[in-house]
């Protein structure tokens, strides 16, 4: 019998895939735990709030230049993973669009840094930031994730994130440093994922000679609709400390950013697991509905338990888990850290509707829902700051949660009803 299990375990693909990305996302859940601790000790939580401010833009700013290939674009390779003339057309088609996107992102963006005056006050931070743009624009990893090849995604996640960590720990010596931090992490995607594009390119024997204009222009039209709706998704993730930034103070931030650090691991992790499991769900739901269900509510299952017990142990343990970030106002973000749990715990219901939601193909019921629910979540923000501070904002995001689970099960209902009477 433990013979038996073994052989199905080594010869399970899709097991195998999880253990390989597991490794890497692993590890890009651990860097944080070894960098924050040492960086606010050198840079003081202040200036960690400057950094976590500027990373949080630069988070924002790489949705225009992937445009929606996050999503559409691993569909698209998942379902023509068998066929390399579409595949070719696919990859060339979205990295040329990508240039275009990047080109007048790091303009724009330029501009501001230095006429606004907030950003204009840390322009050397901002402008050090740039090359994180650059490094997600060469990022291979939606083709990875659509061919379902996660050894190399693991490969550049590992690597991207040494570059980092030694970054860090050679070169950030004195508080004034903390302009360098961002620039460390760019230089780390742009080799990592520069290989891993450069693999990919010869591997597939990919040629941008073959790049239509036509294509590229109908790929910016096609796919504007869910690139909108993703620009909601994103201030959504990084607008509150953006917003603590702009109507607190950088304190406010750096304590709100080391509670973010501990549930973010968490967070990168439930989209993470989306990013593994939702290629293989899209290709399940167009061939069998019932094997894709099924697929969905095991794997999305045990993860929800994993994180339900994980936020339980995190709440026990709060005041310690907090000391080893921080040695000042323990007491304080220890409490904003157990109200903090119960969003990982959220996210560990919606993220899997949101699979279903967009695995039948109901892009447009996201787009709205989305839209609506981070305008209203944004301007409930903005309302409560300067009187709740950090609790308004966990309590918004909490809310918002919740009526987004509900909305997304009322759309999704009807095909676990259906497929009953299969």
């Amino acid at each position: 019998m433990i013979k038996s299990i073994i052989l199905f375990f080594k010869n399970n693909k899709q097991f195998n895939n999880l253990i390989v990305y597991g490794v890497g996302q692993g590890f890009n859940l651990i860097t944080p735990l070894l960098v924050v601790p040492y960086i606010i000790s050198i840079c003081g939580v202040a200036n960690y709030g400057k950094v976590s401010i500027a990373m949080a833009i630069f988070f924002f700013l790489m949705v225009f230049i992937d445009y929606g290939s996050d999503i559409i674009g691993v569909k698209d390779v998942a379902v023509n993973r068998e066929n390399p003339k579409q595949l070719e057309k696919i990859f060339i088609t979205t990295f040329c669009t990508k240039f275009i996107l990047l080109l007048l992102t790091v303009s724009v963006s330029a501009v501001l840094f230095y006429f606004i005056p907030f950003f204009n006050s840390e322009r050397t931070l901002f402008f050090l930031g740039l090359p994180i743009l650059v490094g997600q624009f060469i990022n291979p990893t939606w083709f990875l994730q659509g061919i379902e090849n996660f050894k190399w995604i693991t490969i550049l996640t590992i690597f991207s994130k040494l570059i980092y960590l030694f970054g860090i720990f050679f070169f950030i010596h004195q508080k004034a440093d903390y302009i360098f931090i961002n620039l460390f992490w760019g230089i780390g995607t742009i080799l990592a994922n520069g290989i891993t594009f450069i693999y990919v390119i010869k591997k597939n024997s990919f040629s941008f000679q073959n790049t239509i204009k036509v294509d590229v222009i109908l790929l910016l039209k096609s796919n504007f609709s869910l690139f909108s709706s993703q620009i909601f998704v994103s201030l959504q993730m990084y607008a509150p400390i953006m917003l603590i930034g702009f109507l607190g103070n950088n304190l406010m931030a750096g304590h709100y950013k080391i509670v973010e650090q501990i549930i973010v691991i968490f967070k990168t992790y439930i989209y993470l697991f989306f990013n593994f499991v939702y290629p293989r769900i899209c290709y399940l739901l167009e061939s069998n509905i019932q094997k894709g269900l099924r697929f969905w509510k095991t794997y999305n299952g045990l993860n929800f338990i994993f994180i339900l017990l994980s936020m339980i142990i995190l709440f026990t343990f709060s005041v310690q888990v907090v000391s080893y970030f921080s040695k000042t106002d323990v007491i304080e973000i220890s409490n904003l850290l157990q109200l903090a749990l119960l969003i990982p715990i959220l996210l560990a219901i919606s993220i899997p509707f949101k699979q279903l939601v967009l695995g039948f193909n109901h892009q447009k019921i996201y787009i709205k829902i989305t839209m609506v629910m981070v305008i209203i979540n944004l301007l409930a923000m903005i309302i409560v700051i300067p009187y709740f501070k950090i609790v308004g904002v966990l309590l918004t995001l909490i809310l918002t949660e919740l009526v987004t689970i509900c909305v997304y099960y009322f759309n999704v209902k009807g095909k676990f009803q259906s497929n009953k009477t299969i």
